[in-house]
């Protein structure tokens, strides 16, 4: 054969694909940035800018927002206000700027540690006892392991709202409503069949003959699970960790329902706050937004983890 030729290959994606693909991206990202970034910058407005129309994209920014949020307002007449010391703080004066003093702290710092203690609580349950599930089913001879791994997965085919009139009257004969306990048992039950499902795909992947070999070494079975099978499993288990703590975190129907007073999470929190006419749009934007870094925070400490679990075998040897 003459005549020059070239390799081309066809998983290589050429340059016009690439351009494309990268606008796409990149056109996505910033859509999907819009609404987070309109959130934050609501929480540095006041209230009639925050209310404004057209909206205002050139405003001066003011952190009454912050300070509606993690305080309490009464009004006062000029002459009380007047006759008050100087103010020494930011909120101190934003507020008499309003004809109003501080109260008091707002519940938003006690809504926000039961969120953590709940997301948190039920990711390491949901999380540790998919893993043991997960490993069980992978390694075992589990009688009707499909039905029962199909029974497992059934209870994602609904939306968990659908059984909230019977998780309430459960609840309450058990005086689990209103109790943090009540809520990490019942994100733990609806994460753990997502992280079942996920797990045993992961441990599926890892040899049996690591396993072995560490038995041979003398571990027990419980000791090459603990040394060999979960470090090898830390990708799966942060991936999954990640989807999890998202569920718990951002739930909302669930808390309405089943909390009101002590152990109230922040989602539901956020949206009750009103300012003097009506809802307080820069501290919800404020409270959003401090929302979100948690969160955002433990996916970007994970992010490679989370990467390579979505990957993970793909690609097979």
């Amino acid at each position: 054969m003459s005549g020059n030729t070239s390799a081309h290959s066809v998983v290589e994606p050429g340059r016009a694909v690439k351009w494309i693909a990268g606008i796409a991206v990149v056109g996505y990202a910033l859509v999907s940035m819009i609404p987070l970034f309109w959130i934050f910058v609501t929480g540095l407005k006041t209230p009639p800018d925050s209310i404004s129309y057209p909206p205002k994209i050139v405003f001066q920014p003011s952190l009454e927002g912050y300070c509606n949020l993690f305080t309490t307002r009464t009004r006062q007449t000029p002459e009380y206000i007047a006759s008050l010391p100087p103010a020494t703080e930011v909120c101190d004066e934003i507020t008499r700027g309003r004809n109003m003093v501080i109260a008091g702290p707002s519940n938003y710092v006690p809504r926000f540690v039961n969120s953590v203690v709940v997301a948190f609580g039920s990711t390491f349950l949901a999380v540790a006892l998919g893993t043991l599930s997960a490993y069980g089913f992978s390694r075992f001879k589990v009688p009707l392991a499909d039905d029962l791994l199909f029974f497992i997965l059934s209870t994602r085919m609904m939306p968990p709202i659908a059984v909230a009139i019977p998780i309430y009257l459960m609840y309450r004969e058990l005086g689990l409503s209103d109790t943090a306990v009540g809520m990490i048992l019942l994100y733990t039950a609806v994460n753990v069949s997502l992280a079942v499902w996920l797990l045993k795909g992961f441990i599926d992947e890892i040899p049996r003959e690591y396993e072995e070999a560490a038995m041979i070494d003398g571990y027990t079975r419980l000791q090459a699970f603990w040394k060999v099978v979960l470090p090898q499993a830390a990708t799966g288990i942060a991936a999954t960790a990640i989807f999890c703590l998202i569920f718990a975190w951002n739930e909302y129907a669930f808390a309405v329902l089943l909390t009101s007073g002590s152990a109230q999470t922040a989602p539901p929190f956020i949206p009750t706050i009103i300012g003097e006419g009506g809802m307080d749009w820069p501290a919800v934007g404020a409270g959003t937004t401090i929302f979100l870094v948690p969160i955002l925070v433990f996916t970007i400490l994970l992010r490679k983890h989370l990467l390579r679990g979505i990957t993970f075998g793909a690609v097979r040897k």
